[in-house]
C-alpha cells in the first residue's frame, strides 16, 4: 500500500538576517556570500522556540490536508538541533497539537526529511497507520560558531512538515544510501561535567570540510536521480519538479548542468533562507505546493544529502 500528500506547511522565524548585516562582526561582505553561495539573507530565531516553528508548519500542513490531529496515528519529526534532546521534539510537537498518537524524531542530516518520509511509509505499508504528520525542522543558528565565515553564513532556522494518507501509488522509487564519513561535517555532543572523564570534550559547534561537502553534493544528487529514474522506469528528463537539498547554489548548480535538466524545473529556496538543514526539502516542497506550476499527476524528485554522509532520495506523483 502506497501514501497520498494531503498537504504541506512551513515556518519561519520572523527575523531575517542579511549578508550586510554579517558583514558588520565578520570579515565578510554580500558579494563575498552570494558570489560563492547563493545566499542573500537567512531566518534566525530570536523570539521563536524550535518547538513554535514545528507546531506552526503542522498545523499549516494539517489545515491544508483537512485532517484533525485527533486523526494522526503517527507523528516522525527529524531533527538534529531540536530544543530538548529529551522528550523527542516530535512529543512537543504532539502536546501541543492534542494528539496521542505515537510520536518520537529521527536523525539523517540534512537528508532526514527524506528518511523520516520512509520511516511513515514503512508505518503504513504495515497497516499500521492510516495518517501521518511527518516534520523535519531545525535550529541550525544553535550549532554554529559565529566567528567562523566559512559556515556561520550557510545557514538558517526553519521548519517544514506534510500529512500523507494510506492509498496511492507513493512512492514511485526509493534510493536510500550512506557513504559513511563523520568527520567530513559534524557537530560534537554534549559536553558535560562529569568528574571521571580524562579530557574535555570538544565545544558543540559545527566544522565542515567544504570541499568534500561540494562533491559529495553534487554526486549524490546526480546519482540518486538516476537510480531513482531507472527504478521507476522513466527518464530523468520526464520528471516534472525537483527539489533538491538547499546546500549551495554552486551545488546546484553543477548537479543541473550534469543532469541536463531545465533550470525551472528546480525549486531553490536558498537564497532567503540559507540552508534550513533537514527542513529545506519539506521547505521547498511547501513553496512549490503553492504554486500553479505543480500539477495534479505531476512527478518529484526529492533528493536530501548530508553528514553521516546519508543520501536520502524519493520518487514522488503529486495529487
Amino acid at each position: 500500500m502506497g501514501f497520498t500528500i494531503l498537504g504541506t506547511g512551513s515556518a519561519l522565524p520572523e527575523r531575517s538576517v542579511s549578508n550586510d548585516e554579517l558583514s558588520e562582526f565578520l570579515d565578510t561582505s554580500d558579494e563575498w556570500i552570494f558570489t560563492r553561495t547563493g545566499i542573500k539573507s537567512r531566518h534566525v530565531c530570536t523570539t521563536e522556540s524550535l518547538d513554535d516553528l514545528t507546531v506552526a508548519a503542522s498545523e499549516w500542513a494539517l489545515r491544508v490536508s483537512g485532517i484533525d490531529a485527533s486523526q494522526l496515528d503517527l507523528i516522525v519529526c527529524s531533527t538534529t538541533t531540536g530544543d530538548h534532546l529529551v522528550p523527542a521534539e516530535a512529543c512537543a510537537v504532539a502536546e501541543r497539537l492534542g494528539a496521542t498518537c505515537p510520536a518520537f524524531d529521527v536523525s539523517a542530516a540534512c537528508a532526514g526529511f527524506v528518511f523520516a518520509l520512509d520511516v511513515a511509509e514503512g508505518y503504513i505499508a504495515r497497516g499500521r497507520a492510516e495518517h501521518v504528520l511527518v516534520i523535519a525542522a531545525e535550529q541550525m543558528t544553535r550549532a554554529l560558531d559565529w566567528t567562523d565565515r566559512a559556515t556561520c553564513v550557510l545557514f538558517g532556522d526553519g521548519a517544514g512538515a506534510v500529512v500523507i494518507e494510506a492509498g496511492g501509488e507513493n512512492p514511485l522509487a526509493v534510493e536510500l544510501s550512506t557513504a559513511p564519513d563523520v568527520e567530513t561535517l559534524r557537530v560534537p555532543g554534549l559536553v558535560g561535567t562529569s568528574p571521571f572523564k580524562a579530557s574535555a570534550d570538544s565545544e558543540s559547534v559545527l566544522s565542515m570540510n567544504g570541499r568534500r561537502v561540494f562533491k559529495f553534493g553534487v554526486n549524490a544528487i546526480c546519482d540518486t536521480v538516476h537510480k531513482l529514474a531507472c527504478d521507476a522506469s522513466i527518464a530523468v528528463e520526464d520528471i516534472d519538479h525537483f527539489v533538491f537539498h538547499q546546500a549551495n547554489e554552486r551545488i546546484l548548480n553543477q548537479a543541473i548542468k550534469r543532469l541536463g535538466v531545465p533550470d525551472e524545473r528546480v525549486v531553490r529556496t536558498l537564497r532567503e533562507t540559507g540552508n534550513i538543514s533537514s527542513a529545506c526539502i519539506p521547505f521547498a516542497l511547501d513553496r512549490l505546493a503553492r504554486t500553479d506550476a505543480l500539477n495534479a499527476g505531476d512527478t518529484i524528485a526529492l533528493v536530501g544529502f548530508g553528514a553521516g554522509l546519508d543520501i536520502g532520495g524519493y520518487l514522488l506523483r503529486w495529487k
